[in-house]
């Protein structure tokens, strides 16, 4: 349905167990079927801040496990999830 987009957020804390600790290449894991269903033009980055502090050490470490993951993509599909995707779903013009 192309009208349908997935927001890649809250995938630490759901990826950690009761001990509030996570595994990237299990993240990777869900961030390969994102793209594989979704397509990168409609996922889109978002953080989870500051619920995402439950299970990361920072805000940067979650983004960081997304900027490495995406780093394989086209500039235009890292484009996309960092910014062209959620321009498009939420109507939002750049000035």
């Amino acid at each position: 349905m192309s009208h349908v987009y997935c927001k890649l957020s809250g995938l630490v804390t759901e990826a950690a167990g009761t001990d509030r600790r996570y595994s990237v290449d299990v993240i990777k894991g869900y961030l390969d079927a994102a793209l594989d269903i979704f397509g990168a033009q409609r996922l889109m980055f978002g953080s989870d801040w500051p619920v995402c502090l439950l299970a990361a050490p920072s805000y940067s470490a979650v983004y960081e496990i997304i900027a490495q993951w995406a780093g394989r993509l086209s500039p235009t599909e890292q484009q996309d999830i960092f910014g062209g995707t959620a321009q498009r779903c939420y109507g939002l013009r750049i000035f």
